[in-house]
């Protein structure tokens, strides 16, 4: 238990769509230790980034609990869980976020500087040395290429270095040799950092790398 870092106690979500009541995951329970990579697998509308948003608390269950660095997150109000994200988790969008009016190493130093942290331009500045990009530091997001604007998103959400990163089908908007490098960039600094992974992916080859798998179908654990 004390190695956990995450834990989700029977999460259910549902979703009012005209006059139906759509259920996107039903009483989904699960276990994350330190360290660990974890991918949650399944197709398209199986509920992976919707499980991903509840567990990272991006978004609250309808029913369940979900324990995350020892603290209970289901009933904190927004003004409570936001700064708790910024200090905890990491989290890397399929569509990149990046704020179109910040440079590359503005966007990286955001979360940093939220937590006062005087060191936030250096330690940006390391994250893009690491990720081959400090040359681009000045550059906007509509100047890099999507391999480029996920690299930076990626050491944006390392620079508080998070107790668990949450990546969102990290690579699904990329070329195949930009996915790869992305997706070797994510893993070499996991493992540099100790950094707990939970991915969201529908790649059989990224779930080959992963310490476990949880697949979902129609919103439930698939055995």
């Amino acid at each position: 238990m004390a190695d956990q870092v995450l834990q989700a106690f029977e999460l259910s979500k549902s979703y009012q769509v005209d006059d139906r009541e759509i259920t996107v995951l039903d009483n989904i329970s699960l276990a994350v230790e330190k360290g660990e990579f974890l991918v949650i697998e399944g197709k398209s509308g199986s509920g992976k980034s919707t499980l991903l948003s509840l567990l990272s608390g991006l978004d609250k269950p309808d029913k369940g609990r979900i324990i995350l660095n020892g603290t209970d997150i289901t009933g904190l109000s927004e003004d409570q869980l936001a700064p708790f994200r910024n200090r905890t988790i990491g989290y890397v969008f399929q569509s990149f976020h990046l704020v179109p009016s910040l440079s590359a190493l503005e966007n990286i130093m955001f979360p940093a500087e939220l937590n006062h942290d005087p060191q936030a331009a250096a330690k940006a500045a390391e994250l893009l040395r690491r990720v081959g990009l400090l040359q681009r530091d000045d550059n906007f997001p509509h100047q890099l290429s999507g391999g480029e604007k996920q690299r930076v998103a990626l050491c944006r959400a390392l620079i508080n270095s998070p107790q668990i990163v949450f990546a969102d089908e990290p690579t699904g908007n990329l070329d195949s040799t930009s996915g790869e490098t992305i997706l070797q960039l994510l893993l070499k600094l996991r493992r540099e950092l100790d950094t707990t992974l939970v991915m969201a992916t529908h790649s059989r080859e990224i779930s080959s790398k992963a310490d476990h798998i949880l697949r979902l179908f129609d919103g439930r654990i698939s055995s």
